[in-house]
């Protein structure tokens, strides 16, 4: 049955609702198991999830249509231009962020020359590999973490010692490095980034 040429109901829906929940299955143990384990910042829950939503119902809508090359990467070219609107993050969490959309790409757009269990393995040596590296990353690593300082005298260059003994002091961590991003002289304070060991 068909409305204005458009069919009611297609035997893809089936495949569609498979591979969307072993999507959201993987997805679920990289973000949550993983990355969230790790991590502990929620901040980028909602990002990831609703990207990698969206990555796979386009892939899988495209697939359905006969696009050329130009308009499929036209249409992927949106996520570039967002990038440049958004501020900056992380690279874990910008390489979490590629993470979740190639495992939505390869979910979505799997065709019958590639077996489920293919599918399956692909997305398991990626948790695989994934999880193998944060057991490294964790175990010693350079963690981040944005500050307001407050002491406007202590960023001169001739007291970078002072500064990082303050900031240890107030913070309990061995400063390594401190990037400082903004000043507002007139509230007398400045966003900046410290840069400690995680052991």
């Amino acid at each position: 049955m068909e409305i204005y040429g458009i069919p009611i109901f297609d035997d893809d829906f089936y495949k569609m609702l498979f591979r969307f929940c072993i999507n959201t299955g993987f997805l679920t143990i990289i973000i949550r198991c993983l990355y969230y384990k790790n991590a502990r910042n929620k901040e980028f829950f909602f990002t990831y999830y609703m990207i990698s939503v969206i990555v796979f119902f386009l892939c899988f809508t495209l697939k359905k249509f006969e696009l050329d090359l130009g308009m499929a990467l036209g249409l992927f070219a949106i996520f570039g231009i967002i990038r440049y609107r958004t501020n900056s993050i992380e690279i874990k969490e910008m390489t979490y962020l590629f993470v979740v959309i190639g495992v939505s790409v390869i979910n979505s757009l799997a065709n019958k020359k590639m077996s489920y269990i293919e599918v399956f393995s692909a997305n398991l040596l990626i948790i695989l590999v994934l999880s193998l590296t944060e057991k490294f990353w964790s175990l010693k690593h350079q963690v981040s973490r944005k500050i307001i300082y407050d002491v406007i005298e202590n960023l001169k260059p001739e007291n970078d010692k002072i500064l990082k003994e303050d900031l240890k002091n107030k913070t309990g961590f061995d400063i390594e490095k401190i990037k400082i991003e903004e000043v507002d002289f007139r509230r007398k304070r400045a966003n900046m980034i410290i840069y400690y060991e995680n052991k």
